[in-house]
């Protein structure tokens, strides 16, 4: 199957102010010609299983084949991913090579001039296998900051045994049939869907998929380089997210699970049948695989688009996710983009797709995918109009997290929805 869906909010006008311009260090080494040895730093997001396995043998083969560069992998926490950047942005300190999530995100990061221009050192074989979608996340003023490494659009994960438990005979597809699904979990002594709020973006994700639907394409398009808040589509999706939230679909203590960590996360919930759906991106599938009690892959995992919503502006099918990718900074070694077109090869694309449990960028390696929840998922995404970046990485790190603290605050009462398009509003105009 092949991808060749165009992302979009994803190319960023940035500008050159609000960050620290400041010398970069990197750990790189000699010329290899000159009989020099290279230390490239790295940093991912993988802390277990196979994930941090794939990283690891990964730096390893590519030693063997290239004996004068060592590759120093460090995994860090996901959530603990973005502060720690931008930690290293400010210090100057930055990782050769480093785990980028494109859109606002990333040219917050080239705005500081600590990302090396991709554009002419992309392998010619990779840019045909991957084509030119995947790229467009990690494109900044016509430039490629970034190389793809997974396509990770979102939906519901779900439990069809659960499901069937309670009496659900079909995948809601419009909100009054999830409300349906969720009236019947309730009722069948199941929580119907699990929610890790305290990490702040699983539970913005809702909000986003909300204003997906409420809000015309050419907003959604236009976040990255002209943001405007100001369509009274935003509110709608806020309050539309409040009502739902209203009526109690979420886990007990949904405010302060994590998503991803431990048994008693959400992802930790849908594993082991305590929760029988949730929003999240195409990671989950490896997320909950690694939570299950025997690791493995969950045998009766589904998967349905976000459901369609009633008086909206946005486009039926269109969807919303993320683009993983890895970039270096801006003073690394020649070893660095060589390392990223090694793993960009189909074999690497293929071992990563089997090791996440994912879909990998390159559409030659699409047939590694062989998880049943994502085949739909992929079809889906073919079928998309447009998908969108996440919003809070198509805004960047200072308004995106502004409005997924927003989203947790009004879901904790201590919020509305117009609070929470006025935050970020003031959020966007501070820059």
């Amino acid at each position: 199957m092949k991808i060749r869906k165009a992302w979009v909010a994803a190319a960023a006008a940035v500008a050159t102010l609000g960050m620290l311009g400041l010398t970069a260090c990197s750990g790189g080494g000699d010329d290899p010609s000159a009989g020099g040895k290279t230390t490239l730093t790295m940093w991912h997001n993988s802390t277990t299983g196979p994930g941090k396995q794939y990283w690891e043998d990964a730096a390893a083969a590519f030693t063997k084949e290239n004996p004068y560069v060592k590759i120093k992998v460090t995994s860090i926490q996901n959530e603990d991913m973005d502060g720690k950047l931008q930690t290293a942005v400010n210090s100057g300190d930055m990782p050769d090579i480093f785990m980028a999530r494109g859109g606002g995100k990333l040219a917050d990061i080239v705005s500081a001039d600590k990302v090396k221009d991709l554009t002419g050192l992309i392998d010619d074989d990779v840019k045909k296998a991957f084509g030119d979608a995947p790229f467009s996340a990690f494109t900044v003023d016509g430039k490629i900051y970034g190389m793809p490494s997974a396509v990770l659009p979102g939906g519901f994960f779900y439990s069809k045994d659960l499901f069937e438990q309670a009496g659900i005979t079909s995948e809601p597809t419009t909100f009054d049939e999830l409300d349906d699904a969720v009236a019947k979990l309730k009722t069948a002594g199941i929580q119907p869907i699990a929610l890790g709020a305290k990490a702040a973006w699983p539970a913005a994700h809702w909000y986003y998929f909300f204003a997906l639907r409420a809000c015309d394409q050419g907003l959604i398009e236009n976040l990255a380089t002209k943001a405007d808040f100001s369509d009274p589509c935003w509110l709608e999706a806020a309050q539309n997210f409040k009502d739902f939230a209203g009526t109690e679909p979420f886990h007990k203590g949904f405010l302060t699970t994590d998503p991803q960590e431990g048994a008693n996360s959400s992802a930790g919930l849908i594993a082991n049948h305590k929760a029988a759906m949730e929003l999240m991106g195409a990671w989950d599938v490896g997320v909950i695989a690694s939570l299950t009690p025997d690791e493995q892959p969950l045998p009766d995992l589904g998967w349905f688009p976000f459901p369609e919503v009633d008086g909206g502006d946005g486009a039926p099918g269109a969807m919303m996710g993320g683009m993983d990718g890895y970039s270096c900074s801006k003073d690394s070694p020649e070893a660095c983009e060589k390392f990223l077109n090694f793993v960009s090869s189909k074999e690497w694309q293929e071992k990563y797709a089997v090791a996440f449990q994912t879909i990998p960028a390159s559409q030659e390696a699409t047939g590694a995918v062989t998880d049943p929840s994502l085949k739909p998922l992929m079809e889906a995404y073919q079928k998309a109009p447009y998908v969108a970046l996440w919003l809070d990485t198509a805004l960047g790190q200072n308004v995106g997290n502004a409005l997924n603290t927003s989203v947790v605050e009004m879901l904790a009462g201590q919020g509305s929805p117009e609070k929470l398009v006025d935050t970020v509003t003031k959020a966007q105009a501070r820059g």
